[in-house]
């Protein structure tokens, strides 16, 4: 008897499968469609924003308190030879371990991070209630969750963890933590120094100094926000013209 044929049809783009495959593969090929991208489950784009943003920050936090509970400060470790390193820094500016001096300068910026990231938000409310384009309502998902990533250790590391420059950090240590609301440092730990020579002697730049491509160490927030940006630049002719 000739094996039976059905199909299933996922967004007018049919599939064709054995119901013998369909019966055995059960929920794992379910699974399988939905991690190809088919959509079995049709979501709305808030919800694919929220769970956007919710990805990014459970990712960002979940590896930064494990640096932050494994490694001590200026430790590294090799995963792709020289070409990819965690390196354990702490900084008390921007982002890419830029920094913005002093106590006032910290205070400010972890003040300016939580306003503009409440900006960012209400934007965001806005684009989807106007129907603007769904990449660009993700594209500024990933930057408003690389903001609020970055506010959680300012606001809250100094509180919750104890000092990392001689021994992993303590997560609620009994004597408290090293520093105080809105003064706490973000963990930088992604380090990409893909060049690593020095400037030639004839150089007008630099002789015979390091040269260093990519120096900034930076973190998975920082990364959500420049790829929100990239994104933003390379397709903002199809993410405004409707708006247009």
């Amino acid at each position: 008897m000739p094996e039976r044929k059905i199909y299933i049809r996922i967004d007018y783009y049919p599939i064709r499968c054995s119901e013998l495959i369909c019966r055995q593969a059960g929920s794992a090929y379910y699974f399988f469609l939905v991690f190809c991208g088919l959509k079995i489950i049709k979501m709305s784009i808030k919800t694919k924003s929220i769970l956007l943003i919710l990805f990014i920050l459970t990712a960002d936090q979940v590896f930064k308190m494990w640096v932050k509970t494994t490694m001590v400060i200026g430790e590294e470790r090799h995963i792709l030879g020289d070409w990819f390193i965690l390196h354990f820094i702490e900084n008390n500016g921007m982002a890419f371990g830029m920094e913005m001096g002093g106590k006032t300068g910290k205070l400010v910026l972890s003040l300016f991070r939580i306003v503009a990231s409440i900006a960012i938000g209400w934007y965001i409310y806005h684009l989807i209630k106007n129907n603007v384009h769904p990449g660009f309502i993700l594209a500024v998902s990933a930057i408003f969750a690389g903001a609020v990533g970055n506010i959680i250790d300012s606001a809250f590391y100094g509180m919750i963890f104890s000092e990392s420059f001689y021994d992993p950090a303590i997560m609620f240590p009994p004597e408290g933590g090293y520093s105080s609301f809105l003064h706490g440092r973000v963990v930088d730990m992604l380090y990409f120094p893909v060049i690593d020579t020095t400037w030639p002697y004839w150089s007008p730049i630099r002789p015979g100094q390091s040269l260093v491509f990519f120096r900034p160490v930076f973190n998975l927030a920082d990364s959500a926000v420049t790829i929100g940006v990239t994104l933003i630049i390379i397709f903002q002719k199809r993410f405004f013209k409707d708006m247009n």
